[in-house]
């Protein structure tokens, strides 16, 4: 083993008794960083030259180039199709949380498959449905709350959208720079990023309005005083607690409710994007909202609680959802709504969530994690260290910087995305069962991989 805990072999497996190559297999999901192949390797760049084939551009790429397959996933730990072995910092975009493949949810989901694979998404529900609002109903971030199942995080959002119109009968949203919230039309137009929402100009609405993210209070009140530019007053604000894909960025203390207070004030519903903060990421409270003190009116959820299967959900108060007409067609669904395997792993994730044996290790691994990125802020090219609970962000000097900190940080054995519009942020989303081991190996990975840069003093975390 290295001294920064990663272990380099020559081969890819051990052959089995007729001499045939065998893959490796992850047998626990607590191993420290191994790299077999510089990555990606041959196997990858073939699939990846394939793929690029047959995929529309654009799809399976970070930065260009060819892509690591991952082709196992367990714990902390994610395997690629060359035999590598990481340490996953990404959690697969948040949804990992529970960990990769966490048994209990494999479980659950055979359980299920074994007895029902597939129902008639709205119009016939299923026991594991109406198990799965009630846990949702109990757990909501405000009372006498109902649901309204989805099928992603962007799906979630369009039905909070879609809500607050029938609601308050005004299509005018107040969203922030920087803000992502899906890449489908409705949350696409209140998207904070330019260079998303640039190509599909023409198709989107123009009810949204933007304003910067921990803008002061007086610019809150001056938007929903005014019209938007498409001639509606403003019905409803949708805001991440946190802002992941911008960069993790922090609001001001007490920002959160001071804007929910401004929109009650203005009838506006408040909507909060808990897709990536929800869970337990990003507070020790099941969702952020809670723990900053607000009771929003909506919240789109997913990622997380569906312990690795498509799932996602708007919660709200029941006056609010009440809003949506009753008999006939419906008129947001889709045909894989509540589907029993993501119900059947999103009840099994609550219940780990919610555990106490759960709680703690989120709250120990937070307090590690914070500890270990301290330094960090140090380094010659860092500008800024900042997150909260399991969801961190370093911040460099340079554009693009952190697209190629991340392809380096994968031949240390490590993953970890790049994030924010001028690709500064290096995102760190951990599992929650990452071992104190596999985080210090991981974060020696990162600071190996830190690309050169002019001496520079880093701020320190916030």
């Amino acid at each position: 083993m290295s001294a920064g805990g990663r272990e380099r072999v020559a081969g890819r497996g051990s052959a089995d008794a007729g001499g045939r190559a065998r893959r490796p297999r992850l047998a626990r999901g607590d191993l420290l960083p191994r790299v077999a192949a510089p990555p990606p390797g041959p196997r990858s760049r073939a699939l990846s030259r394939r793929l690029a084939r047959l995929e529309a551009p654009g799809v399976n790429t970070v930065g260009g180039g060819p892509a690591l397959l991952w082709e196992e996933a367990r714990g902390a730990n994610v395997l690629d199709a060359d035999g590598n072995r990481f340490v996953d910092l990404t959690s697969g975009f948040g949804v990992a949380l529970v960990g990769h493949r966490h048994p209990a949810v494999v479980a659950a989901v055979r359980r299920q498959a074994a007895r029902l694979l597939h129902g008639l998404g709205d119009v016939h529900a299923h026991p594991a449905r109406v198990e799965l609002a009630a846990a949702l109903a109990a757990r909501a971030p405000m009372p006498d709350a109902a649901v309204y199942f989805a099928i992603s995080g962007s799906d979630a959002v369009e039905a909070g959208l879609k809500t607050a119109t029938l609601a308050t009968g005004r299509a005018g949203v107040l969203a922030f720079s920087g803000g992502y919230h899906g890449l489908t039309l409705g949350p696409l137009a209140a998207g904070g990023r330019g260079d998303f929402r640039a190509p599909f100009a023409a198709h989107l609405h123009a009810h949204a309005v933007h304003l910067p993210f921990g803008c002061a209070v007086s610019a809150l009140r001056r938007a929903l005083e005014r019209r938007t530019p498409g001639g509606s007053r403003v019905g409803c604000v949708l805001v991440e607690p946190v802002q992941g894909r911008a960069g993790v960025l922090l609001p001001p203390e007490g920002w959160l409710a001071e804007l929910a207070a401004v929109a009650r004030r203005h009838g506006a519903l408040l909507i909060a994007d808990e897709v990536l903060t929800g869970g337990g990421r990003a507070s020790d409270t099941l969702f952020a909202c809670t723990g900053e003190g607000v009771e929003p009116d909506l919240v789109a959820c997913g990622k997380a609680l569906g312990g690795g299967l498509p799932f996602a959900a708007l919660l709200g108060r029941r006056a609010v959802l009440a809003a949506w007409p009753a008999g006939g067609e419906a008129l947001h669904t889709a045909t894989f709504l509540a589907h029993p395997l993501a119900c059947a792993a999103a009840l099994a994730t609550l219940r780990l969530l919610g555990s106490s044996d759960h709680r703690r290790r989120r709250a120990d691994l937070a307090a590690a994690l914070a500890a270990g990125l301290a330094p960090f802020a140090e380094l010659p090219g860092v500008a800024a260290v900042r997150g909260r609970g399991l969801l961190w962000g370093i911040e460099l000097v340079a554009d693009d910087g952190a697209v190629a900190w991340a392809r380096r940080a994968a031949g240390e054995g490590v993953l970890a995305l790049p994030a924010g519009e001028r690709g500064r942020v290096l995102e760190l989303l951990p599992p929650a069962v990452t071992t104190p081991r596999q985080l210090e190996a991981a974060l020696a990975g990162l600071r190996r991989a830190l690309p050169a840069a002019s001496p520079g003093r880093g701020r320190t975390p916030r």
